[in-house]
């Protein structure tokens, strides 16, 4: 599969951070990113470009509320692209985020 674009990584970025912000608040978000730079030694710009580990640690810290979370996110990612979730729904989120973004 093909890696994401510079533009399309800061796309990416985004949406995670308005997705976390949404539906934890600001504070709770921070933690979140605390905890993945601390377990993964890479900053918060880096998650959309290691979208694959991100989702690893997600999964770490959130458990069985991390799909709920990449749902979100794919829902926000989908809506702006050609491609619809249910094109794409068996395969796992970081496929499905670097698909929609080059659908974009």
């Amino acid at each position: 599969m093909a890696t994401l674009s510079k533009k399309e990584e800061q796309r990416v970025f985004e949406v995670i951070d308005q997705v976390l912000k949404q539906v934890f608040g600001k504070d709770a978000t921070q933690l979140m990113y605390q905890y993945l730079e601390r377990h993964y030694s890479w900053s918060q710009r880096a998650f959309s470009e290691k979208i694959d580990a991100f989702a690893k640690g997600m999964k770490e810290f959130l458990n069985s509320g991390a799909y709920v979370v990449e749902s979100k996110i794919l829902d926000s990612i989908y809506s702006g692209c050609a491609v619809r979730k249910a094109e794409v729904a068996e395969r796992d989120f970081a496929s499905q985020v670097r698909i929609a973004m080059q659908k974009a």
